[in-house]
């Protein structure tokens, strides 16, 4: 019973906060004045401002895919209340809670990625430093949070951008435009960001008819039925799982295997190359010594002549 008073009286407060973070939110944003910085990076938008980044960064993503920064702008000005039903998500779980409290980051300096080369085959960290390498990628691309007002909602946007790559580990899916879609449709189905949808729906444009055709008979049934049914992961503590059964995991979330995709090359192949780049990077790294001692030692030689 005291604990069902407890669970009550965190209920009502938790509402209670959120009521109050909306009314600031709505005090702070208006038409035409800004709330104050934040946090480092944080550049205040009004409503106006907000309407027009939302629409320009739209444009700008669909003529250039690549633009990181236009897809997070578009994330930011268009999350409207998403974030607050993801962090009260993560209100409502231990596991999220601590997120919230510690707010870890993901990238190469918080992440000791040679550690996690040794974690057994089949685990969860294994699997992912597995992706970042057949993939050709690092957890240092993503874009910094900007236009989100509230500190906390901040980190939210922040910890969804950072813990991508874990979700296209955990359904393996490579890099490209069909997988990419495919993990959009899946994410709007779990999160509920807009943005998701808005990539989704512009995005399958720039496919051709036959993997178009793919994208909504094979991928799309099961990314919305798979993210609606998972766990919200948005409350996951990745790095605590470093070391779990990746069949484990998935299981306890709800996630199974997308339709099969194309890699763009096997895994041999990755580390192959890997092996490849890393022979041309050491003997590059040779030949600049040489040319070092070389200089180094050309002025001793002259002053050796000279006397």
């Amino acid at each position: 019973m005291a604990s069902g008073r407890s669970l009550q009286l965190m209920a009502l407060r938790t509402s209670r906060q959120r009521l109050f973070n909306v009314s600031a939110a709505f005090r702070a944003r208006n038409l035409f004045s800004r709330a104050q910085p934040a946090y480092p990076g944080h550049y205040p938008l009004n409503t106006l401002e907000n309407a027009f980044m939302a629409v320009g960064s739209a444009i700008m993503a669909l003529r250039d895919p690549r633009r990181g920064d236009m897809i997070a702008a578009l994330g930011e000005t268009t999350a409207g209340y998403s974030l607050d039903r993801l962090r009260d998500a993560m209100l409502a779980s231990p596991e999220g809670r601590r997120v919230l409290k510690e707010r870890p980051s993901v990238n190469s300096d918080t992440v000791d990625m040679d550690k996690l080369r040794t974690l057994p085959e089949g685990t969860f960290g294994r699997a992912y430093i597995t992706w970042l390498e057949r993939c050709g990628v690092t957890p240092d691309t993503r874009e910094p949070v900007h236009y989100i007002d509230d500190l906390e909602l901040a980190y939210v946007m922040k910890r969804y951008r950072e813990s991508h790559d874990f979700y296209h580990c955990l359904c393996n899916l490579p890099v490209n435009v069909e997988s990419e879609l495919a993990l959009k449709f899946f994410e709007f189905a779990n999160f509920g960001l807009p943005m998701t949808l808005l990539s989704g729906a512009f995005g399958q444009l720039r496919l051709d008819s036959a993997k178009r055709a793919r994208l909504f008979k094979e991928y799309v049934p099961w990314a919305m039925q798979c993210g609606s049914s998972a766990k919200p992961l948005i409350t996951v503590y990745w790095e605590e799982r470093w070391g779990q059964d990746l069949a484990e995991m998935k299981k306890e979330l709800g996630i199974w295997d997308p339709p099969a995709a194309t890699w763009p090359a096997p895994l041999s192949e990755a580390a192959r190359a890997k092996r490849r780049k890393a022979a041309a990077e050491k003997a590059a790294r040779e030949k600049t010594e040489e040319e070092r001692q070389r200089y180094q030692a050309t002025p001793a030689q002259s002053n050796q002549s000279g006397v």
